[in-house]
């Protein structure tokens, strides 16, 4: 079938600057879009990768950030990740903007963790309320769809206390699903005894873990979110962005933050492990990070793992880890290298 319709004539136009053996543009949805996963049971359904806003407003400036979130979107991406910390708001600010501009915030599943701003420190009655008035204001929208609280920025305030807070949120329709961060396995099973008696449920769990970084998570916090189904949008599943393959001297990075968390992934197991991605990348003709990213989606309670990007071309990186299947050899393999 050609370009134009049965019996059409195409008009004459100037000539393109395009040489005519340049790739067709690709016309219509993402690949990705018609790919969505339920998110637990929040009710929510996302594609199985977050992307994660924690550079934006930091190492990357505002324009740069919208042609990352641009990139995620037109290749179907619909989940997205903040949190009031993370740059004093300016990344709210920048994803808010670029939600608006677009006119896709129906679209997006926003994901936001509140607990760390400054101004509104902790889970507390008063400054959780506003904390998620100030969120909202900054994302330029009337609801958060998936509320993550912050259980390590909070220690006095009762479980009780911040669900019931919570359960006002959500009655009024500022938020649709209530997540955790940081609360311990007994938490977690208080919270779902609180649920019974109407408080909101705790139906997502975001955790550090990666191939490299399984501690936090494997043991009883593994088992209580298996046993109550709960989806977890694992955080820091590149360790730092060691598991991309592209930092593998101590010499070449630096000493700032970062350079000290890339560089405490390298030792034996690090690069025993990466040695391998490397092996099952050229495999499968993907890049490691994508190995890594299709890791975790091997592990059977994890649903969407979130990523932070510097650029474009990172985010189609990462998306093809979703498409990848990695047989039990491979799963044994990655074992074997990151014991």
């Amino acid at each position: 079938m050609g370009f134009f319709g049965a019996g059409s004539t195409p008009a004459v136009t100037a000539p393109s600057a395009t040489h005519p053996s340049a790739p067709i543009p690709v016309q219509g949805p993402g690949i990705g879009q018609g790919l969505r996963v339920p998110l637990g049971e929040s009710g929510l359904h996302v594609f199985p990768l977050f992307l994660g806003g924690s550079e934006f407003g930091w190492h990357v400036d505002s324009g740069a950030a919208h042609e990352i979130l641009d990139a995620y979107s037109e290749r179907g991406g619909n989940a997205l990740n903040t949190a009031d910390g993370y740059s004093s708001g300016r990344s709210e600010h920048i994803i808010g903007q670029w939600m608006s501009t677009r006119g896709v915030r129906d679209d997006v599943v926003l994901g936001v963790r509140v607990g760390t701003d400054p101004d509104h420190p902790g889970l507390g009655p008063v400054n959780l309320i506003r904390s998620v008035e100030a969120s909202l204001t900054r994302l330029q929208t009337d609801r958060i769809d998936l509320l993550y609280l912050d259980a390590t920025s909070d220690s006095a305030t009762r479980l009780e206390d911040t669900l019931a807070t919570a359960e006002w949120l959500v009655e009024s329709g500022k938020v649709r699903s209530v997540g955790s961060f940081g609360h311990t396995a007994s938490q977690l099973v208080e919270a779902r005894i609180m649920s019974s008696a109407g408080y909101p449920r705790m139906t997502v769990l975001d955790v550090p873990y990666n191939i490299l970084r399984t501690r936090e998570f494997d043991g009883d916090l593994r088992l209580v979110a298996g046993a109550q189904g709960i989806a977890v949008t694992s955080s820091q599943p590149l360790e730092h962005g060691y598991l991309t393959g592209a930092h593998r001297s101590r010499e070449r990075v630096g000493s700032s933050v970062r350079g000290v968390q890339l560089a405490a992934a390298m030792n034996r197991r690090g690069a025993r492990t990466l040695r391998v991605l490397d092996r099952i990348g050229e495999e499968l003709s993907v890049p490691p990070a994508a190995v890594a990213i299709a890791w975790l989606l091997a592990q059977r309670v994890i649903v969407a793992p979130i990523v932070n990007v510097f650029a474009v071309a990172h985010v189609e990186e990462m998306m093809q880890g979703v498409g990848v299947r990695l047989s039990r050899t491979h799963l044994a393999e990655i074992a074997r290298a990151s014991e």
